[in-house]
């Protein structure tokens, strides 16, 4: 069964008075969309006015969004002070990002760099691979390592060198090796939560006003195949 997130069991990893990180729950929108579905960032706010007894509209800067179907890292701003800085550390990469994600078919290999070149298709909200650049085309790398082989799928570590729409996604299916329960790029069956196995595990960044190194693991979702990684 699928449980958003409340103020009430909001997964708080880090938090202090400018920048709050959270663990997104399947099924979590971080900004609102076309659904009206009532999103994390809000869910935040509201845990903060609680928390802290803030009087009038709790400020909260949306930084970067993980898909819907995912887990993991969130990151939100308390000051415009933080939001600034965090928009900058973020468009100009300067952050470590670590993603776990189980798939079907073990890759061939048990590590390796891919790189390749994606476009968008706003109309299926989908990107397509390709192996050379094309049209419209923005280049997509990412390395991945076998952390576990499991039964039935494989537990693999992702680190990302470009934010691409659905990057991971997309490469992991382009080589054969769909995330479990992404039937967007291959997957054979849904999850029951509807959710899909990525999960956004670690981020180390600069804290933008302490100016201190940041690192920030979640836990894996609490789902027996996840917890046997």
């Amino acid at each position: 069964m699928k449980i958003l997130s409340t103020k009430d069991n909001l997964d708080v990893l880090y938090e202090d008075n400018h920048i709050i990180v959270v663990n997104k729950r399947v099924g979590d929108i971080v900004q609102g969309d076309k659904t009206g579905d009532k999103p994390l960032s809000h869910v935040v706010k509201e845990y903060i006015k609680e928390k802290y007894n803030k009087p009038g509209e709790v400020f909260l800067g949306v930084v970067h969004r993980l898909d819907r179907p995912t887990t993991g890292i969130v990151v939100f701003a308390r000051t415009s002070k933080a939001l600034t800085r965090l928009n900058d550390i973020f468009k100009n990469r300067e952050t470590q990002k670590t993603y776990w994600a189980l798939v079907k078919n073990r890759p061939e290999k048990d590590s390796a760099n891919l790189k390749h070149y994606l476009t968008r298709s706003e109309k299926s909200n989908t990107s397509k691979t390709h192996n050379k650049e094309v049209t419209g085309s923005k280049l997509a790398s990412l390395d991945y390592r076998i952390i576990k082989v499991l039964t039935n799928y494989t537990a693999l570590e992702i680190d990302l060198h470009t934010g691409r729409h659905h990057q991971i996604r997309a490469q992991l299916s382009a080589i054969g090796s769909p995330i479990k329960g992404d039937l967007k790029y291959g997957a054979d069956r849904s999850n029951p939560d509807g959710g899909i196995c990525l999960h956004a595990r670690k981020l180390v960044l600069i804290h933008p006003v302490a100016k201190t190194p940041l690192e920030i693991t979640a836990p894996v979702p609490d789902d027996a195949l996840w917890k046997s990684v």
